[in-house]
Protein backbone atom coordinates (compact mmCIF):
# COMPACT_ATOMS: atom_id res chain seq x y z
CA UNK A 1 0.00 0.00 0.00
CA UNK A 2 2.88 2.31 0.87
CA UNK A 3 4.81 1.45 -2.20
CA UNK A 4 1.25 2.15 -3.84
CA UNK A 5 1.49 5.90 -2.87
CA UNK A 6 5.16 6.23 -3.65
CA UNK A 7 4.48 5.50 -7.11
CA UNK A 8 1.43 7.70 -7.38
CA UNK A 9 3.30 10.88 -5.45
CA UNK A 10 5.78 10.07 -7.85
CA UNK A 11 3.62 10.00 -11.16
CA UNK A 12 1.63 13.25 -9.68
CA UNK A 13 5.78 14.97 -9.21
CA UNK A 14 6.36 13.76 -12.81
CA UNK A 15 3.53 15.01 -14.07
CA UNK A 16 3.37 18.19 -12.70
CA UNK A 17 6.48 19.11 -13.31
CA UNK A 18 6.24 18.12 -16.67
CA UNK A 19 3.00 20.50 -17.39
CA UNK A 20 4.85 23.48 -15.94
CA UNK A 21 8.06 23.15 -17.74
CA UNK A 22 5.81 22.76 -20.93
CA UNK A 23 4.05 26.03 -20.50
CA UNK A 24 7.28 27.81 -19.33
CA UNK A 25 9.67 26.35 -22.69
CA UNK A 26 7.76 24.50 -24.55
CA UNK A 27 7.33 21.20 -25.19
CA UNK A 28 10.23 20.67 -27.36
CA UNK A 29 12.99 22.21 -25.36
CA UNK A 30 11.82 20.15 -22.23
CA UNK A 31 14.29 16.78 -21.66
CA UNK A 32 13.38 13.85 -19.34
CA UNK A 33 16.67 15.84 -17.15
CA UNK A 34 14.43 18.75 -16.83
CA UNK A 35 11.36 17.14 -15.44
CA UNK A 36 13.19 14.85 -13.14
CA UNK A 37 15.39 17.85 -11.80
CA UNK A 38 11.88 20.13 -11.49
CA UNK A 39 10.00 17.02 -9.91
CA UNK A 40 13.39 16.40 -7.56
CA UNK A 41 13.17 12.62 -8.60
CA UNK A 42 15.70 10.60 -10.32
CA UNK A 43 15.88 9.51 -13.78
CA UNK A 44 15.63 6.09 -12.99
CA UNK A 45 12.37 7.01 -11.16
CA UNK A 46 11.29 9.01 -14.74
CA UNK A 47 12.11 5.44 -16.13
CA UNK A 48 10.06 3.35 -14.12
CA UNK A 49 7.27 4.73 -15.53
CA UNK A 50 7.58 6.33 -18.80
CA UNK A 51 9.94 5.37 -21.47
CA UNK A 52 10.06 9.15 -23.11
CA UNK A 53 8.66 12.00 -22.31
CA UNK A 54 5.97 11.51 -25.46
CA UNK A 55 4.77 8.40 -22.93
CA UNK A 56 3.98 11.12 -20.26
CA UNK A 57 2.52 13.10 -22.74
CA UNK A 58 -0.02 10.26 -24.07
CA UNK A 59 -0.61 9.07 -20.39
CA UNK A 60 -1.97 12.62 -19.73
CA UNK A 61 -3.84 12.88 -22.41
CA UNK A 62 -5.36 9.79 -22.17
CA UNK A 63 -5.69 10.71 -18.34
CA UNK A 64 -8.02 13.52 -19.44
CA UNK A 65 -10.24 11.34 -21.89
CA UNK A 66 -10.99 8.95 -19.47
CA UNK A 67 -11.89 10.99 -16.39
CA UNK A 68 -13.67 13.51 -18.98
CA UNK A 69 -15.73 10.69 -20.35
CA UNK A 70 -16.74 9.28 -16.95
CA UNK A 71 -17.56 12.21 -16.00
CA UNK A 72 -20.01 12.93 -18.98
CA UNK A 73 -21.65 9.29 -19.37
CA UNK A 74 -24.46 9.93 -16.77
CA UNK A 75 -24.97 13.71 -18.43
CA UNK A 76 -25.47 11.61 -22.33
CA UNK A 77 -28.06 8.76 -20.38
CA UNK A 78 -30.00 12.12 -19.83
CA UNK A 79 -31.99 11.58 -23.04
CA UNK A 80 -35.50 13.46 -22.16
CA UNK A 81 -34.43 17.17 -23.47
CA UNK A 82 -32.50 17.28 -27.16
CA UNK A 83 -30.18 20.28 -25.70
CA UNK A 84 -29.55 20.70 -21.57
CA UNK A 85 -26.00 22.48 -21.70
CA UNK A 86 -24.82 19.92 -19.00
CA UNK A 87 -22.33 18.08 -21.07
CA UNK A 88 -20.19 21.37 -21.50
CA UNK A 89 -20.55 23.10 -18.26
CA UNK A 90 -18.94 19.43 -17.17
CA UNK A 91 -16.24 19.82 -19.43
CA UNK A 92 -15.44 23.13 -18.75
CA UNK A 93 -15.27 22.25 -14.79
CA UNK A 94 -12.99 19.48 -15.53
CA UNK A 95 -11.07 21.80 -18.06
CA UNK A 96 -10.98 24.57 -14.90
CA UNK A 97 -9.87 21.62 -12.43
CA UNK A 98 -7.26 20.19 -14.79
CA UNK A 99 -5.88 23.77 -16.19
CA UNK A 100 -2.44 23.20 -17.33
CA UNK A 101 -2.73 19.70 -18.97
CA UNK A 102 -5.53 21.14 -21.09
CA UNK A 103 -3.73 23.82 -21.80
CA UNK A 104 -1.36 22.05 -23.09
CA UNK A 105 -2.76 19.64 -24.93
CA UNK A 106 -4.89 22.84 -26.49
CA UNK A 107 -1.77 24.44 -27.52
CA UNK A 108 -1.38 21.46 -29.79
CA UNK A 109 2.28 20.76 -27.91
CA UNK A 110 4.19 17.42 -28.55
CA UNK A 111 3.75 18.39 -32.47
CA UNK A 112 -0.04 18.35 -32.24
CA UNK A 113 -0.33 14.66 -31.29
CA UNK A 114 -2.08 15.17 -28.00
CA UNK A 115 -4.23 17.30 -29.26
CA UNK A 116 -5.19 15.35 -32.33
CA UNK A 117 -5.80 12.17 -30.25
CA UNK A 118 -8.89 14.68 -28.38
CA UNK A 119 -10.13 16.47 -30.92
CA UNK A 120 -10.91 12.66 -32.41
CA UNK A 121 -12.12 11.37 -29.03
CA UNK A 122 -14.13 14.13 -28.61
CA UNK A 123 -15.79 13.75 -31.97
CA UNK A 124 -16.52 10.25 -31.93
CA UNK A 125 -17.95 10.66 -28.21
CA UNK A 126 -20.12 13.88 -29.71
CA UNK A 127 -21.24 11.80 -32.97
CA UNK A 128 -22.36 8.88 -31.00
CA UNK A 129 -24.70 11.29 -28.64
CA UNK A 130 -25.97 13.46 -31.05
CA UNK A 131 -27.25 10.10 -32.85
CA UNK A 132 -28.70 8.88 -29.76
CA UNK A 133 -30.10 11.86 -28.45
CA UNK A 134 -31.94 12.29 -32.40
CA UNK A 135 -32.85 8.78 -32.24
CA UNK A 136 -34.47 8.93 -28.38
CA UNK A 137 -36.22 12.49 -29.84
CA UNK A 138 -37.42 10.75 -32.75
CA UNK A 139 -35.85 13.82 -34.99
CA UNK A 140 -33.96 13.40 -38.13
CA UNK A 141 -30.70 15.64 -38.37
CA UNK A 142 -30.74 18.79 -41.22
CA UNK A 143 -26.65 17.97 -41.56
CA UNK A 144 -24.43 14.71 -41.43
CA UNK A 145 -24.15 14.22 -38.09
CA UNK A 146 -20.38 13.82 -38.69
CA UNK A 147 -19.93 17.24 -39.49
CA UNK A 148 -22.23 18.51 -36.62
CA UNK A 149 -20.40 16.74 -34.14
CA UNK A 150 -16.95 18.25 -35.81
CA UNK A 151 -18.12 21.77 -36.09
CA UNK A 152 -19.45 21.87 -32.18
CA UNK A 153 -16.10 20.47 -30.95
CA UNK A 154 -14.20 22.59 -33.00
CA UNK A 155 -15.73 25.94 -31.55
CA UNK A 156 -15.94 24.12 -28.40
CA UNK A 157 -12.38 23.43 -27.84
CA UNK A 158 -11.40 26.85 -29.32
CA UNK A 159 -13.47 28.69 -26.71
CA UNK A 160 -12.14 26.19 -24.29
CA UNK A 161 -8.71 27.37 -25.18
CA UNK A 162 -9.37 31.11 -25.12
CA UNK A 163 -11.14 30.65 -21.77
CA UNK A 164 -8.51 28.75 -20.12
CA UNK A 165 -5.47 31.40 -21.16
CA UNK A 166 -7.55 34.07 -20.46
CA UNK A 167 -7.11 33.22 -16.68
CA UNK A 168 -11.00 32.60 -16.38
CA UNK A 169 -12.57 36.67 -17.46
CA UNK A 170 -15.88 34.95 -17.47
CA UNK A 171 -17.22 32.06 -14.93
CA UNK A 172 -17.40 28.52 -15.86
CA UNK A 173 -21.53 29.44 -15.97
CA UNK A 174 -21.18 32.49 -17.95
CA UNK A 175 -19.05 30.89 -20.57
CA UNK A 176 -21.07 27.86 -21.03
CA UNK A 177 -24.53 29.79 -20.54
CA UNK A 178 -23.28 31.53 -23.52
CA UNK A 179 -22.36 28.28 -25.36
CA UNK A 180 -25.90 26.82 -24.63
CA UNK A 181 -27.31 29.95 -25.98
CA UNK A 182 -25.24 30.04 -29.58
CA UNK A 183 -25.62 26.02 -29.72
CA UNK A 184 -29.70 26.40 -29.04
CA UNK A 185 -30.73 29.69 -31.19
CA UNK A 186 -27.81 29.52 -33.57
CA UNK A 187 -24.97 31.66 -35.22
CA UNK A 188 -27.90 33.98 -37.03
CA UNK A 189 -29.47 35.17 -33.86
CA UNK A 190 -26.37 34.51 -31.69
CA UNK A 191 -24.79 37.74 -34.58
CA UNK A 192 -27.88 40.00 -33.53
CA UNK A 193 -30.46 39.08 -36.44
CA UNK A 194 -33.75 38.25 -36.48
CA UNK A 195 -36.09 36.62 -37.96
CA UNK A 196 -35.09 33.49 -40.59
CA UNK A 197 -31.75 33.43 -41.77
CA UNK A 198 -31.54 34.19 -45.34
CA UNK A 199 -31.37 31.70 -48.17
CA UNK A 200 -27.88 30.42 -48.27
CA UNK A 201 -25.28 30.81 -51.71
Amino acid sequence: MAEDRRKRRSRQQLREAFLSLVLERGYAAVTVEDITERADLGRATFYTHYADKDALLDHIVNELIDEMQRRLDPVFGVTEKGFTGKAVLELFRHAAEERNAYRVVLRGEGDGRALRRFIENRSAAATRAFTVRSAAQGVVPRIDVGILARAWVGELLTTLSWWLESDFSMSVEEVTGQLFDFSARGRYWASGFDGEPPARF
